[in-house]
């Protein structure tokens, strides 16, 4: 345990010691010093990052799959080095949580889906016209006999005044949704949010409310603009194994078939009720819209592939001085894509993981580093959070977001660091979801220090703030931070950053090639470790809690897990 460190006055001590008129008379107690958190910096070395983010992605760590030797070793890495700065055992006498998963394989040959329309029947290809799958732990899934129904954009939003399931029972039923929401669509910044993307737009979403909504079935069209990817990144990411949570009740909760089909085939669905799917979704941008039966039905299978697997999370505490049940969380994935088994000899098969997210990592324990060497401890508990299963569908999170050792209504706030900036330092800062929490405001005064500006993504239709951990915890409530460097270098412009960052999403992300470069400079990433350190220290050492912006889609969520826990 981190304990609050009392620093005293030597010199004092010794002056009153020879001053006593009695030398065995004990002296008084001396006086404790005030050390005041304002001016305290972070401990960065970047050549002990620059090591440890060589080790972790070095090919003895395999690409860090988990359930492998690689987790193993990273496990042991993060583990030794939590311990060794003093840091408390975030799960209770341990810092290793298990997480139970699940890898659930649809097989091509038995996934089927026909549409019985008015006088035709239309069987749909698999991978080719539709992907089709379950989330639910069962050797197979199905539907008979399902009446279809348009829902729009199958959002229930009450900040917007917006549901799509009004006046209509779907219960037993197969909708039909579109990808992204109005706002990008129209462009206009009052709808929603405008070009951003919501999380009501993200699949996700569309396929947790069709469940509470009753239906059988949920059919997503994919349409490329609006779901910012191609018809190849649907069908590649839904064949193969699915790793997902597995839970007591085998996922019975979720809609028994999850779908897309390509556009041209909900075309298809619409004309033959006689209506043109342009037409419905013009009508499906405006609040008043209601659900349209189509006047078909639909049957679809699928069969399964099932194993059960466990992994780890780990994680530390340094608990608070004065109101330790509540905390600022700290994270970072630890693992990685692993080894291609078929790849060719001589070919070079381990997904390093460098930057993703070894890179996370090495900055996870510098931070964790500069708040166990802090001459107190903050008020509040900061937690320190590597998870497990990030790039098979950030599991590890969702996993400690159900079962969070610090309960989310008493987690303050907290930044998530994936990918972390390796070319140099920038003028300025990218916020990914720019425009969701008061945590940027607390970023601005912190880059200010810095000289450095706050801008936005460039493509926040992408919505990209919902694809990497932090969005497990902002969906319970707990306002996230996700920022990156900027796109300007403070002496090579930003020409600079653009080639290194298209060089990397174009040749490097998710492949063999992600490993540490000769150009890396990780002066940046120091800078943003600051960044990060002085706003955890804000908020931990305060008591102010921040929210996210009225009008933003978790801050219903929020407040009322703080009005429900003040009840309690």
């Amino acid at each position: 345990m981190i304990h609050s460190i009392r620093f005293f006055s030597l010199a004092a001590c010794v002056l009153l010691a020879a001053c006593s008129p009695d030398p065995d008379a004990t002296p008084p107690e001396p006086a404790e010093q005030t050390i005041s958190l304002e001016q305290a910096k972070p401990v960065t070395d970047t050549d002990r990052m620059m090591s440890e983010i060589t080790e972790l992605s070095s090919d003895e760590y395999g690409g860090r799959e988990p359930m492998s030797e690689g987790e193993d070793l990273t496990l042991e890495f993060i583990e030794t080095r939590l311990r060794d700065l003093g840091l408390e055992p975030l799960f209770g006498d341990s810092y290793r949580q298990p997480v139970d998963l699940v890898s659930i394989e649809a097989d091509p040959a038995t996934a089927r889906m026909t549409f019985h329309l008015q006088g035709r029947d239309r069987l749909v290809t698999h991978e080719r016209e539709m992907v089709v799958g379950t989330m639910r732990t069962v050797p197979e899934s199905r539907v008979e006999n399902s009446e279809v129904v348009f829902v729009g954009y199958g959002i229930v939003a009450p900040e917007y005044n917006w549901n799509d399931y009004a006046d209509i029972d779907v219960r037993g039923k197969t909708v039909l949704i579109l990808i992204n929401d109005p706002g990008f669509a129209t462009q206009d910044p009052d709808l929603f949010r405008g070009n951003a993307m919501t999380y009501y737009g993200r699949w996700t979403y569309k396929f947790e409310e069709a469940a509470r909504q009753g239906a059988a079935a949920a059919v997503i069209i994919h349409d490329t603009a609006p779901a910012a990817y191609g018809w190849e990144v649907v069908r590649n990411s839904w064949t193969g194994p699915q790793f997902h949570m597995h839970r007591d009740n085998d996922n019975m909760d979720r809609v028994p078939i999850e779908s897309w089909v390509q556009h041209e085939v909900a075309e298809e669905i619409v004309d033959a009720a006689g209506l043109e799917l342009a037409d419905l979704e013009q009508r499906a941008l405006s609040p008043e819209f209601r659900a349209v039966p189509l006047g078909s039905t639909v049957d679809a299978s699928v069969q399964n592939r099932i194993i059960t697997r466990q992994s780890y999370n780990i994680g530390a505490l340094l608990p608070g001085s004065e109101r330790p049940e509540e905390a600022f969380l700290y994270t970072a994935h630890w693992d990685h894509i692993g080894t291609d088994p078929n790849a060719a000899e001589g070919e070079d098969a381990i997904y390093n993981g460098a930057v993703d997210n070894a890179s996370g990592i090495a900055a996870l324990l510098e931070l964790a580093r500069s708040f166990a060497n802090l001459p107190r401890a903050p008020e509040r508990s900061v937690a320190f959070l590597a998870v497990t299963a990030e790039e098979s569908g950030l599991l590890g999170s969702a996993w400690y977001a159900d079962n969070p050792p610090i309960p989310m209504h008493r987690t303050v706030a907290g930044v998530n660091m994936d990918s972390m900036h390796v070319y140099g330092p920038t003028h300025d800062v990218i916020v990914v979801g720019y425009g969701s929490s008061e945590l940027e405001d607390i970023l601005v005064e912190q880059a200010a220090r810095q000289n450095r500006i706050v801008k936005p993504e460039e493509h926040p239709e992408r919505g990209s703030y919902y694809r990497s951990d932090h969005f497990n915890f902002a969906r319970k409530g707990v306002p996230m931070l996700y920022a990156e460097s900027g796109s300007e270098h403070t002496e090579l412009g930003p020409e600079y950053i653009q080639a290194k960052s298209s060089d990397y999403l174009k040749n490097r992300y998710h492949t063999p090639l992600d490993e540490v470069g000769d150009d890396w400079d990780l002066r940046g990433l120091a800078q943003d470790i600051e960044l990060y350190f002085g706003i955890g220290l804000q908020v931990a050492d305060g008591d102010a809690w921040p929210n996210w912006y009225e009008g933003n889609e978790f801050r219903a969520i929020r407040d009322h897990s703080l009005s429900a826990a003040t009840a309690r």
